[in-house]
């Protein structure tokens, strides 16, 4: 089992367990997160039937680099996991630190029509241990601290519900990563009922839903995922969700041309939000693949849908671009290499 899917709670349990002071499980943690251990034997203050009891119980593995790609303010890698399935991570280098957008899945269910990740069926749900090893991973390749981590890589978040939260409880810890939840965001296509239950958890990170249309009609051709969740009751979960948690909500609007970025589309989205002031809306120039017979708006429309959106007195902003010049930006991942 690898140790780095456990959390400090399951960590104190497991040296009850053998008989031990679960304060231990605080010991490692800080062995595994802080010290950055990579071998059992290097805790000098556990005896020695007990490292290699560890030793006997967990692995310490780490996914393998295949690839990793550069460029003035983003690196792209890519690793393969124990199983040799592929997935991707992106390090994006922010006026606050390094931020780190990580896999969920391998592959994605979701089929966005307009995402290159999504074009690759889901193989199976990462597991708490691969999102924490890949962060840990980067860390080692780079020797760069991760200030803030989004779920926004290949996968859908909420549809690996359990193991994401896992993975939040883990990175969160104050023994061990202490990667504040504030900086802790999960990108959801919006799965309701996964939205009202993450607003209700005592440990919760951000939360930013991909919006991308305020008309069902649009959004269902753009998003399977409406069909099933339509805006109404996305709303209603958003309302619940800022009920429960007193947090913002971004929503994330790529802007396609011709296909959503009209004025008039800019009026629909306001008054989908309409006094909903917690939600912030986040525009993002679409980055264009090789496959998906979508281009990016002109930056006049652009613009001119920002500008309507600030006349409703909404928050908005339009995202910076990382990586786009890597096939690492939002949606382009797995542009470079799985072609389908």
């Amino acid at each position: 089992m690898n140790i780095y899917g456990q959390t400090l709670t399951q960590l104190e349990n497991y040296f009850t367990t053998l008989g031990e002071n679960p304060a231990k499980g605080k010991l490692l943690f800080r062995s595994l997160y802080q010290e950055k251990i990579t071998d059992f034997a290097q805790i000098s203050s556990f005896k020695a039937t007990l490292r290699c009891q560890l030793a006997k119980d967990f692995s310490l593995t780490l996914p393998k680099l295949v690839t990793q790609l550069t460029d003035h303010n983003a690196c792209k890698f890519l690793f393969a996991l124990e199983d040799s399935n592929l997935i991707e991570a992106v390090l994006m280098q922010q006026k606050f630190g390094f931020s780190l957008c990580l896999s969920t899945q391998v592959g994605c269910n979701m089929a966005c029509a307009f995402c290159q990740s999504g074009r690759f069926k889901k193989v199976r749900n990462l597991s708490a241990a691969e999102m924490t090893a890949q962060l840990l991973a980067v860390e080692q390749l780079t020797q760069n601290k991760i200030v803030n981590v989004v779920l926004m890589g290949i996968g859908e978040p909420f549809d690996n519900y359990e193991q994401v939260m896992a993975f939040i409880h883990i990175i969160s810890q104050a023994q061990g990563l202490s990667i504040g939840l504030r900086h802790i965001t999960v990108s959801t296509c919006g799965i309701v009922p996964a939205i009202i239950q993450y607003g209700h958890e005592p440990i919760h990170g951000q939360l930013a839903i991909s919006l991308h249309s305020a008309n069902d009609q649009l959004r269902s051709q753009l998003m399977p995922a409406n069909r099933r969740y339509p805006l109404s009751e996305l709303m209603l979960a958003v309302d619940d969700y800022l009920a429960h948690t007193r947090k913002k909500v971004m929503l994330e609007y790529i802007l396609l041309k011709d296909l959503n970025d009209s004025s008039a589309c800019a009026e629909e989205l306001a008054r989908l939000i309409g006094n909903r002031r917690r939600c912030q809306v986040n525009l993002i120039r679409y980055n264009e693949t090789q496959n998906s017979g979508f281009y990016a708006s002109d930056w006049d429309r652009c613009l001119n849908f920002y500008q309507i959106l600030k006349q409703h007195h909404l928050t908005v902003t339009i995202r910076r671009e990382f990586g786009a010049t890597l096939n690492a930006a939002c949606g382009q991942l797995r542009a470079d290499y799985e072609t389908i």
